[in-house]
This record gives structure tokens, C-alpha cells and sequence, in this order.
């Protein structure tokens, strides 16, 4: 099974995993169209939001083992 990791770019999150837009949205990161995040990993992104990237990371894992 895939998994999610820090070092991820949130732009390669988006294209890889669509499904997960909607849980990233629901945490408040509404820059996934932006540019920036086309080169931003998801632990810096979620460190620009305020958001604990294990907890982020946790439960993205959690999306895709639900999903699979």
C-alpha cells in the first residue's frame, strides 16, 4: 500500500491521490491549486498552516487504508 510522507510534494499529492482533496481542504489547506504548491512539501505546507504534520500524515494514511 502507498503511503503518504512529509517529504511529498502537496502537488504530487493532489495529482497521485484526487481522493484525498477533500480531507486536505478539510483541515484548511485551500492552496492546493496555488503554485506553490506544486513545489511544497507537505510538511512545510502544513507548518505555513499551523497544522501538525504527523497528524496530517495520520490521517491522510488512514484515508487511503480505508479506501483500500
Amino acid at each position: 500500500m502507498a503511503q503518504i510522507h512529509g517529504e511529498m510534494l502537496v502537488g504530487e499529492i493532489v495529482n497521485q491521490y484526487p481522493n484525498l482533496i477533500d480531507a486536505l481542504l478539510e483541515v484548511g489547506m485551500h492552496c492546493l491549486g496555488c503554485p506553490s504548491s506544486q513545489m511544497e512539501s507537505l510538511q512545510d505546507a502544513c507548518m505555513v498552516h499551523g497544522l501538525n504534520p504527523e497528524e496530517v500524515i495520520t490521517m491522510l494514511n488512514g484515508k487511503l487504508a480505508e479506501e483500500a
